[in-house]
């Protein structure tokens, strides 16, 4: 596993794609998707609500990301086959529990429970439904959110099966302290550490080349590995290498 350390959410997200297109390898989705995929990630930022939250090499600015995270915090009007703020609001679609639906606010239990023990290892919620995601194309990439109070300030450690770090991790994050901040501000504690695991970091570099080439700036900002370059040729690392 690869610590990336960094002073605002801008900067994990721009040092996450470099990462994945400098260190990864590349391979076919079972979808059939090129990706460039990497080891795992973690992303560790001190202060998340340091601006700016948000790169500048990123499609989704601020109205996008604000709009985004009040999707997650309150809910949105739209239908998907799942939404975080379902699971992580109202998690149990299609199970029961003495005959009666199961329906479990999971952020009011992280929010009780570390009210009730505040040392607490328990505070945390989870996205997998094996009966609703085992059958369906499109399920959870965010699967854990575990909240800690360590001197006196709100952690958040959040791990997904599988993150698209180029087009979907900045908002992800966005997104998720907004939801820390929203937890912190009930238990009347300061926001504190951000840490975002990746266990499939990966990117799409056939399909959003245009994103990709916002963060590399032809090859000013870092150096993809060949077969993203030769894709590109933004720049002159896509021509092949002498032979010896």
């Amino acid at each position: 596993m690869r610590i990336i350390s960094a002073p605002n959410l801008a900067r994990a997200h721009e040092l996450a794609v470099k990462t994945v297109l400098e260190k990864g390898w590349v391979l076919g989705t079972e979808d059939g998707e090129a990706t460039i995929e990497c080891e795992e990630l973690a992303l560790q930022v001190e202060n998340p609500t340091t601006e700016p939250m948000i790169s500048t090499g990123s499609r989704f600015q601020r109205r996008f990301m604000e709009k985004y995270a009040a999707d997650l915090l309150h809910g949105s009007d739209g239908i998907f086959e799942y939404d975080y703020h379902g699971r992580l609001f109202n998690w149990g679609d299609r199970l029961a529990a003495d005959e009666a639906p199961v329906q479990v606010d999971q952020i009011a239990y992280i929010i009780r429970k570390l009210q009730e023990a505040p040392a607490t290892r328990r505070a945390l919620a989870i996205t997998w439904n094996p009966v609703v995601d085992e059958q369906v194309k499109d399920c959870p990439c965010l699967q854990l959110v575990q909240c800690v109070i360590r001197d006196g300030a709100l952690q958040m450690k959040v791990v997904f099966r599988s993150n698209d770090m180029l087009t979907a991790s900045g908002a992800n994050m966005f997104a998720l302290v907004h939801l820390q901040l929203m937890i912190a501000e009930a238990l009347g504690v300061r926001i504190g550490r951000y840490t975002h695991i990746a266990l499939v970091p990966h990117v799409y570099f056939t399909r959003d080349m245009d994103d990709l080439k916002a963060f590399c700036n032809r090859g000013e900002r870092f150096h993809p590995v060949q077969e993203v370059c030769c894709r590109c040729r933004g720049c002159n690392r896509a021509a092949p290498k002498p032979s010896s």
